[in-house]
């Protein structure tokens, strides 16, 4: 599939809530063509972009620089520390009523942001507003779409104790609930669940919409790969929580998800995960996952 965005400038609109398009850029110089001319081919009509380089050793940063004689953007760097801290570093400078938080190996749907926007205008009770993703492999070809039947509405009970996350790419933040919850904690490198979790644990709701918004790429160095970064990461965003009901259930369903890729890349690991599981904890998902840890052979 070839990849090929031209970007629909529009003018802008000030009578819409600006919504602050907050990109961070680690090691993405194949994919910024494309994922900056989706961003600039949004029809919502008041937006501002800021992308944060977040220690890149490839060609990014130059290529941003030469993108901004193109896009409209401002353009910061820091040394790497995380996608958490990148994104509290263009925080910094976001003046929009609402935050969108694309990656940039992604590809935004035209009515990405208008979509989401438009539904936080008239939920003023919503926090986070999140939407579906059409999966495509790293050559830009379609793969797979999320399916929801209807809008789904989450509760904090159920964010933490089944471990659900709103992903970034698909989240439409209320700059007000993301100051309330002061923001990214940078010592969890990973987003999306801490936001999840925290803008639910201060009372907003968080609803996710049955449309799709972002092209979301699969490919070798994806989070979901790298499972130990996102195991540590989830532990440390559940921790605050462990005196409320539906810890335990998060726990165990956090452990499921990195055994999932534990029991066949490293099935030490895998043993190590499965006995900090109490058996009166296991659940239908970690005896699948203990069976498979039985029957597969890790290959040397």
């Amino acid at each position: 599939m070839t990849e090929h965005i031209t970007p629909d400038i529009r003018p802008k609109d000030d009578s819409m809530p600006l919504v602050s398009i907050i990109a961070p850029c680690y090691n993405a110089e194949k994919y910024l063509d494309v994922a900056l001319a989706s961003i600039f081919a949004q029809d919502y009509p008041n937006v501002e972009v800021i992308i944060v380089d977040d220690g890149s050793t490839d060609n990014s940063v130059p290529m941003l620089r030469a993108l901004q004689g193109q896009y409209d953007f401002q353009l910061y760097s820091q040394a790497n520390q995380g996608v958490s801290a990148a994104l509290n570093h263009g925080l910094r400078y976001a003046r929009g009523e609402y935050v969108c938080t694309p990656d940039l190996d992604d590809i935004m749907l035209p009515s990405s942001v208008r979509l989401r926007a438009d539904y936080l205008n008239q939920h003023p009770e919503v926090g986070c507003v999140g939407a579906l993703i059409i999966y495509m492999d790293s050559e830009g070809n379609d793969t797979k779409s999320q399916k929801l039947a209807g809008i789904q509405k989450l509760s904090f009970d159920e964010i933490l104790g089944d471990a659900l996350v709103v992903g970034a790419p698909v989240s439409l933040y209320r700059m007000d609930a993301l100051k309330t919850v002061d923001f990214y904690d940078p010592e969890i490198r990973v987003q999306d669940f801490q936001m999840t979790l925290k803008i639910a644990s201060k009372g907003y709701e968080v609803h996710v919409l049955p449309v799709s918004v972002t092209r979301y790429r699969r490919h070798p160095n994806n989070l979901s790969r790298r499972y130990k970064v996102l195991f540590d990461a989830d532990m440390r965003t559940i921790a605050p929580y462990r005196s409320h009901p539906a810890y335990n259930r998060g726990l165990t369903a956090i452990i499921n998800k990195a055994l999932k890729y534990a029991v066949v890349s490293d099935k030490k690991y895998a043993w190590t995960l499965l006995r900090s599981i109490p058996l009166r904890q296991f659940n239908r998902t970690t005896f699948r996952r203990f069976k498979r840890l039985l029957l597969h052979r890790q290959s040397s």
